[in-house]
């Protein structure tokens, strides 16, 4: 029996061995082998997974694919990953394919080579992913990156405290939150939490602070700007349900920040005072039992397990003000192809460099990797030559993405793997929460995150009102991105 499955076996690589011979002529373009013929090596930088994830992936792709010499995969620390990024590609000797946040897209344009139209277009991006994901990595009609998984920000509790406080299910809305903070706080006769009900509030002892009040804004309709050239209008109105005009920033930021004050305008004491500066990080507080509630991306599970195996949470989707235009915040990486490579001496490892190319022929075939790793194949991938623009179909019988996303555990970027996610546990409020999920264009997050964090403290401190707060922070938002003059 097992000499019978052998040699089943081997005549099935042989027979995938001879269709690929046989295919490789009308592929690279008979009679021109000698200018359509090459050899490409790839190299792979990322920040989050280990190279074992991509071997199986790899070897894969390295059987359809004649033109792939060697694909190396790199890890770095994430502190340090965009800096060494940075000089790499300053120097020409970058890598070709590297992971970006979801939010780089705009430092980063210049350094990047968008997707040829036949390997990835914009149709290839709403038929595949959540519809964030065009906005975050398409400019000009152009696709520049491609993720594996997207993840959305969602609401982390603790089951045993909502228990004990008699709560039978997380809030679905935030009046129901609000009402949950009440139960669930506890002060001391000192005016010192025994435990807080939410992280909420405050920006420097939360983990993404300004990803939360985002969100809040987009749930109450703010105007942030989606694509470059547009302007930021966090402190204007806009027109409600009822056809009135709403100040919906400072109705977004005044929700958020006052679960960090002791007392109302009207000096009365703040019923849902549940958080300050002087609590532990978010996330530590959380994984030592010190508050209920805080909302975080899946990354934290794992996170907060390690911290504290015992700990009894959960995760629900985020609480909503609107349950007919629901939203939640993304949060995400994809894949990106850098625009120029000085040709190696040798690749990753020591492996011998393959005969130069043009960066046209490397960028393509880059490109093809991404296709063939992001995107749903029906059970056969189009392959084309980089000179030749002959085209070829190779059977397959492998879902790289789906290979990825069981390895890793992570919420899935693919719709039809979104749905595979839905019933799971730990997943399935994040991968449900990507359909819905928003982001908004940033010339700098970084400097972005600051203006929000300092827009925050200021209202806690009593320094600025609401509106001041919302125009100041707008005015510097803007004249970052060059919609604005006003510093």
């Amino acid at each position: 029996m097992e000499k019978a499955k052998t040699f089943i076996k081997n005549k099935s690589r042989l027979l995938l061995l001879l269709l690929v011979v046989a295919i490789v002529p009308l592929f690279s373009g008979c009679g021109t082998s000698s200018t359509s013929d090459y050899v490409v090596n790839l190299e792979i930088w990322g920040t989050f997974d280990n190279s074992t994830i991509y071997s199986e992936i790899i070897d894969q792709y390295k059987k359809i694919n004649p033109y792939i010499g060697e694909i190396k995969y790199r890890k770095f620390a994430q502190e340090t990953y965009q800096q060494e990024l940075l000089d790499a590609l300053a120097s020409g000797q970058g890598p070709d394919i590297f992971l970006i946040s979801n939010g780089w897209l705009p430092a980063f344009e210049n350094k990047l080579q968008s997707a040829p139209e036949p390997l990835m277009n914009e149709q290839d991006m709403k038929n595949n992913f959540p519809d964030v994901v065009a906005g975050d990595f398409m400019s000009d009609n152009k696709v520049y990156a491609s993720p594996l998984s997207v993840n959305s920000m969602q609401l982390y509790y603790n089951r045993d405290m909502f228990n004990a406080a008699g709560i039978t299910n997380p809030p679905k809305t935030w009046i129901e939150f609000q009402a949950d903070v009440q139960k669930l706080t506890k002060l001391n006769v000192n005016g010192n939490f025994d435990l807080s009900g939410a992280a909420i509030g405050t920006s420097l002892n939360i983990n993404r602070a300004s990803d939360l009040l985002s969100l809040l804004m987009l749930q109450n309709g703010v105007e942030l700007p989606t694509k470059k050239g547009l302007q930021a209008k966090i402190d204007e109105g806009v027109i409600g349900s009822d056809g009135n005009t709403v100040q919906a920033g400072e109705q977004a930021l005044g929700f958020y920040t006052q679960f960090a004050r002791l007392s109302t305008a009207a000096n009365t004491i703040n019923q849902y005072y549940t958080w300050n500066n002087r609590q532990h990080y978010s996330i530590d507080a959380f994984s030592e039992g010190k508050v209920a509630m805080m909302f975080n991306y899946s990354w934290q599970i794992k996170e907060i397990k390690n911290k504290n195996p015992k700990l009894n949470f959960s995760v629900a989707p985020l609480p909503q003000i609107n349950a007919d235009k629901p939203a939640t915040y993304a949060n995400y990486w994809g894949y990106a192809v850098s625009r120029n490579k000085i040709a190696p001496v040798s690749n990753v490892g020591g492996t011998p460099a393959a005969p130069p190319v043009p960066n046209e022929v490397r960028t393509h075939e880059a490109w093809q990797f991404l296709r063939y790793l992001t995107l749903k194949n029906s059970g056969t991938i189009t392959l084309y030559n980089a000179i030749t623009k002959n085209s070829a179909d190779f059977p397959i019988n492998f879902d790289p993405a789906n290979d990825y996303i069981k390895k890793t555990q992570q919420p899935a970027a693919r719709r039809d793997i979104i749905e595979t996610q839905k019933a799971d546990t730990n997943l399935g409020p994040f991968a449900v929460g990507n359909l819905i999920a928003k982001h908004w264009y940033q010339v700098d997050p970084v400097a972005v995150d600051k203006i929000f964090s300092d827009m925050i403290e200021s209202v806690n401190r009593g320094d600025v009102t609401l509106r001041e707060a919302l125009t100041l922070a707008k005015n510097k938002i803007n004249y970052l991105s060059g919609t604005s003059t006003i510093r």
